[in-house]
């Protein structure tokens, strides 16, 4: 399996609009996603399969919705499970307040998981999509910029799909098991996920292709070109596009997730100047340790501050007085009524009387702090 590499920013739906260069305005049609997320995770020797797996408190295939949540031009997601994941779906969709996301029941395979998916686009209430985008439950980290390239270019062809340079020789054996021929490499590419297509072709590649496709077939551009004659525009995509599959990838997908949700810090200061003061010296340290990639300082969460609450940031707050309870209530009810609180940010309020001393001590313990997220420090208050 290709590593995870840089996993660039990963962001929430609670994010707001993608800084991404893609241009929202010019997918004004509608799009839909099918994510299959039937399988049992064989691989990695857990009873829990790995759609289903937990880390920072929230499954995996949480993570994934998100980032097509996140997406304005998106507008319907078909998560297919099987049957006796159903309820707990439906739970995940709940805590997680997924807005987007449309349930269906699986298949015995993967093509028939996704039939049911591209199926249950064309019925019910959500309207049928021009393109819609497959992708699989346990790939979390898909960015908005190749989504849009996958998108224009399945509207454009018909069908288009994400490759990656393969990272292994691929080689030919015998019967006997002896080397029967290798492949030149620069040849050939790994077909990934996202994949994009005109519903209509999806659709009728589907209707039109055989048992043994439904059986053991995985590749729907292959699909789309047999049955509906569409050859697909390859797009290469990033190195983030790596798939769960065993479960040394669960901490490998849990390790970029903290990393990358630490790299935002939002620190109230308050009204006190002397808060100000310490506001601004944290984030000179942090920005010489080069901590975050962004970083603001406001007064409170109220007014056009509140702005903050939609984004992805660890909220810090700052003090050089005596406690202020009260200051940590206001933020607790704002991040509830902005229904933050599912994602666990962090919030720090620091007591600092000789707090120009204690600022590069400070801001490694932020930095801990915001790295590990670790719950049992969850409703502390730390006072330095």
């Amino acid at each position: 399996m290709e590593g995870p590499g840089n996993p660039g920013r990963f962001v929430t739906t609670e994010a707001g609009p993608s800084d991404d260069k893609a241009g929202n305005s010019c997918v004004d049609f509608p799009v839909a996603v099918v994510l299959p997320a039937g399988g049992t995770g064989e691989r990695t020797g857990l009873q829990t399969p790995k759609q289903f797996c937990t880390f920072l408190n929230r499954p995996l295939i949480s993570y994934t919705i998100q980032a097509f949540e996140r997406v304005p031009w998106i507008e319907t997601i078909v998560v297919v499970i099987s049957e006796e994941s159903t309820d707990l779906m439906t739970d995940i969709i709940y805590r997680f307040q997924h807005r987007k996301v449309r349930v269906v029941q699986g298949g015995s395979t993967r093509h028939r998981s996704i039939c049911n998916g591209v199926q249950a686009l064309n019925q019910g209430p959500v309207r049928k999509p021009k393109v819609v985008i497959i992708h699989d439950g346990v790939r979390p980290f898909v960015e908005e910029e190749l989504l849009y390239k996958i998108t224009m270019a399945a509207k454009e062809q018909g069908a288009a799909g994400a490759i990656r340079p393969l990272v292994s020789t691929v080689i030919a054996t015998t019967s006997e098991g002896f080397l029967d021929h290798s492949l030149d490499r620069a040849k050939y590419r790994a077909s990934e996920m996202p994949q994009g297509f005109l519903y209509d072709v999806i659709y009728q590649a589907y209707q039109r292709c055989s048992e043994s496709d439904f059986e053991f077939g995985t590749e729907c551009l292959h699909l789309a070109l047999q049955y509906c004659g569409t050859n697909a525009k390859l797009i290469e995509g990033p190195p983030t596009l790596w798939k769960v599959t065993y479960k040394r990838d669960l901490a490998a997908a849990e390790s970029i997730i903290k990393e990358t949700l630490s790299r935002s810090v939002c620190i109230i200061a308050g009204g006190s100047a002397q808060a100000t003061a310490l506001a601004d010296a944290l984030q000179q340290a942090m920005a010489s340790l080069d901590m975050v990639q962004e970083l603001d300082i406001i007064p409170d969460l109220m007014g056009d501050n509140a702005r903050c609450l939609s984004r992805d940031w660890n909220f810090v707050q700052v003090s050089v007085s005596s406690p202020r309870p009260c200051e940590v209530e206001a933020i607790i009810r704002a991040l509830e009524a902005a229904e933050r609180t599912v994602l666990h940010p962090a919030v720090l309020v620091w007591e600092a009387a000789s707090w120009e001393r204690s600022v590069g001590r400070l801001t490694e313990i932020i930095s801990a702090l915001i790295r590990d997220r670790s719950t049992a420090l969850v409703g502390q208050l730390l006072q330095a």
